[in-house]
């Protein structure tokens, strides 16, 4: 509450400072790299949850941006606000502000300024080109946690390991500010398809800790659930009770929706024993009557069906009520219930000796055409499973 308190209190002082810095010029030298701190301060109030915040820096940048323009020449031989126009550009500014000062006089590094404007202005490979080689520990840290910020939006899909190291630098560079909230969104997503569950782990723990109420919060909880879904970070049965605290961090509804997700993705790679603790857990989540619950009774059902529980499993499956069930679910448990039945097919037995004096058959000689047939055919029924539900992820 005490810290809650101060950062109101905070946030509420560089309100006051940004309007008398941007509207009365006399109470303050006026330095570009002044009014950029501000902006920035103002911005980091948005990774608290200050919604005041979000609403009042759009106009904050475009008053910062008409000083820009009303500056002195001179004062732009000043490094400090050569790289303000950067960290401008970067936290929101307008490219066609930048383009009405004067080029020749900012001092700042060409391939920063221009590799800035064209990612700004969406011209992604040239932006790549310029900023490649940057590197942000070598800069200002101001300016070098916005730069590897960048650099690992513009490198996620071509170059994920790279990416994914920038936005380390990123978080490191500016502990505590919107810079290091938005790397932690970014860089959640990237560290779930690279499979790398205690780095996800870690960065989900981050964002809990510092910034749980941002206004871009629920931006994050949807690259969590996508780097959880769609990868095999969740098939573990070893670490699901991990993945069960971290998804206590989300609220009751989307932790419903991705037990189910969890669940189904299982099924269709066999992980069976995780099916059943992501269905478990969805049934306690769920209302009575309502087709969530008849998914969860689905899957935590083909988990005991296939495994250890077969009678009863194979109750739950026939007592579900398919009209509350899409049709690709529907698929789902029609190849199951097959499946299902396919392992509890006796081997047929071998004909009946016809003389005394025939030895019986060896296991040898068992014939064994009945069980290769429905392996074969467990094995197809799964493939077409993966097939149905390869691009139709929920």
């Amino acid at each position: 509450m005490t810290s809650s308190l101060l950062r109101a209190a905070l946030l509420t002082m560089l309100s006051l400072v940004a309007t008398r810095a941007l509207a009365d010029p006399a109470r303050s030298s006026g330095e570009p790299y002044e009014l950029v701190r501000v902006l920035q301060a103002v911005q980091d109030g948005i990774a608290s949850g200050d919604t005041a915040a979000h609403g009042s820096h759009i106009a904050l940048i475009r008053q910062v941006g008409e000083k820009f323009l009303a500056a002195d020449p001179t004062v732009w031989s000043n490094p400090q606000n050569g790289q303000a126009v950067v960290i401008y550009l970067l936290s929101g500014g307008a490219p066609q502000i930048v383009r009405k000062l004067p080029r020749d006089r900012i001092n700042v590094d060409a391939r920063l300024f221009d590799g800035a404007l064209a990612y700004v202005e969406g011209r992604q490979d040239e932006a790549r080109d310029l900023l490649r080689d940057i590197k942000p520990r070598t800069i200002s840290s101001g300016m070098g946690g916005q730069v590897a910020l960048v650099q690992g939006a513009l490198f996620a899909r071509s170059e994920a390991s790279l990416a994914i190291e920038r936005l380390d630098d990123a978080r490191l560079l500016l502990p505590g500010t919107l810079v290091e909230e938005a790397a932690l969104r970014r860089e959640i997503l990237l560290v779930g398809q690279a499979e790398n569950f205690d780095k996800f782990e870690f960065l989900t723990l981050a964002y809990i800790r510092h910034y749980r109420n941002s206004v871009y919060a629920g931006d994050f909880w949807q690259r969590f659930s996508t780097g959880l879904t769609q990868s095999s970070l969740a098939l573990d049965d070893r670490r699901f009770a991990r993945i069960a605290a971290l998804l206590e961090q989300v609220d009751r509804a989307s932790r419903l929706k991705l037990y189910l997700v969890i669940a189904r993705g299982a099924l269709i790679r066999g992980k069976l024993t995780v099916v059943r603790l992501a269905g478990e857990r969805a049934l306690t989540l769920s209302a009575d009557a309502a087709a969530d619950r008849e998914r969860a009774h689905f899957y935590r059902g083909a988990s005991r069906a296939l495994t250890d529980e077969y009678d009863g499993g194979l109750a739950e499956l026939k007592a579900l009520d398919k009209s509350k069930l899409a049709e690709r679910d529907v698929q789902l448990l029609n190849a199951t219930l097959q499946l299902a039945l396919d392992i509890r097919k006796p081997i047929a037995a071998p004909p009946a000796v016809a003389s005394a004096e025939k030895p019986p058959l060896t296991p040898a000689r068992i014939d064994l055409a009945s069980s290769n047939a429905t392996l074969a055919r467990a094995k197809t029924q799964l493939d077409e499973l993966e097939v149905l539900t390869r691009d139709r992820r929920p």
